[in-house]
């Protein structure tokens, strides 16, 4: 399928409001608890799926179709049990001499599935990676006297070229594709459904949240993204064949695209942060000592972390209210905890705020004119509306 050279930056930044819409409107209890995010949290939910005695009530389903999958992917002659499997978490894989030796550190494989003439060992990852453990060790631990086994990779999403040091001879197994399975199987077992509503509604969560994903929930946010493909030069996607192979390749460039936007807005949030630190520990001090009467500025910090990381604060002596300039998701922050919010803010601006004597809260917020750009590009010595704003945080105004 032959897809002409795209520059995705102006495409992904103008999807993202309509995707963050579609997931802001879309409860899932897998959201709220953000499960998911550690692949512990979601091998102990494959765990329960995989267990044939579990609160689930499905029996050796869900072990038929994950064996079912891992069979297709293997030859007629290594072929596999499709049930009757023990289900065993965080096995160590090292051999018996290994650990006794204690050289080589534990080696844990996420899930074990486990009878007498069959075994396979499960990574459960975000995609096919074998991320530091090792393949060889993983395979050798499933083998046994008169014992078949596969070493399957169950991740999220397939990305054969981090397949390296044998894990590509793993067989790969999806989330999307087990997942879709079983509700397949669900959907077809009514009896089950009217008997099983609170297991129905956490399967589907599961289903909705790690196969489908963040949907268009509604028909304004679809038409929202059908013209945003059509005003970026995207529409031509529509007629790409095969539709599920488009599609994925999409959703790859997208999250690529995504992903260097965010670490390239990263790197330009750090230029700013510097830049307004060079410009509050020189001219911005400068200016605000010969203004105020009290409360001089004696320091200049910029090390706060995590929302508050960017923050550049001007601290003061006589208990006077610490200058804050923020800008970025910090000012989101400090913009939404505000006694009053700035209405319709430009986040493209520097914020200026005071933090009061006691340090507990702040009295207002401010947007002022000075864009990120043109700190970056650096202020001028006479530039005063840095100034201005905390005079007139300071006086009231």
């Amino acid at each position: 399928m032959a897809q002409r050279p795209t520059d995705m930056s102006g495409f992904v930044t103008a999807l993202v409001p309509t995707l963050s819409r579609s997931l802001a409107e879309e409860f899932n209890v897998f959201r709220v608890m953000h499960h998911g995010t550690h692949e512990k949290q979601l091998s102990n939910v494959f765990a329960w799926l995989l267990a044939t005695h579990a609160t689930h009530a499905l029996g050796d389903a869900f072990q038929r179709i994950f064996l079912e999958r891992i069979n297709a992917e293997l030859p007629a002659h290594k072929q596999l049990p499709s049930t009757g499997y023990r289900v065993i978490q965080e096995v160590d894989t090292r051999g018996d001499e290994e650990a006794a030796g204690g050289q080589v550190g534990m080696d844990i494989a996420d899930l074990l599935l486990l009878r007498e003439d069959a075994a396979v060992v499960v990574e459960n990852y975000a995609t096919t990676d074998g991320h530091g453990h090792d393949y060889h060790r993983y395979l050798a631990h499933a083998v046994g006297p008169g014992r078949a086994a596969a070493v399957v990779l169950l991740c999220h999403r397939r990305e054969t070229h981090r397949q390296q040091d044998g894990w590509e001879q793993a067989v790969v197994v999806t989330y999307a594709e087990v997942l879709g399975d079983l509700h397949a199987h669900v959907d077809r077992d009514r009896s089950w459904r009217r008997g099983h509503r609170e297991q129905l509604f956490f399967i589907q969560q599961m289903i909705d949240h790690f196969m489908e994903g963040p949907a268009a929930v509604n028909l304004d946010d679809q038409i929202s993204f059908i013209k945003a493909m059509c005003e970026t030069g995207e529409s031509a996607r529509y007629g790409y064949r095969p539709q599920d192979r488009a599609a994925q390749e999409f959703a790859d460039l997208i999250a690529e695209h995504a992903r260097r936007q965010l670490e390239d807005s990263r790197k330009t949030l750090a230029a700013v942060k510097a830049g307004l630190r060079s410009f509050a520990q020189t001219t911005l001090t400068e200016q605000v000592n010969e203004t105020v009467e009290s409360g001089p500025v004696t320091k200049v910090e910029a090390r706060l972390a995590g929302k508050w990381e960017w923050c550049v604060a001007m601290r003061r002596t006589d208990a006077q209210p610490t200058i804050l300039l923020v800008f970025g998701p910090t000012a989101v922050v400090e913009n939404e905890r505000a006694p009053e919010v700035v209405s319709d803010p430009d986040y493209s601006r520097v914020f200026v705020t005071l933090k009061t004597a006691n340090q507990q809260g702040f009295e207002q917020i401010v947007q002022t004119g000075v864009s990120l750009g043109e700190v970056i590009n650096g202020l001028s010595r006479d530039d005063h509306r840095l100034l201005d704003a905390v005079l007139a945080l300071a006086s009231g105004g």
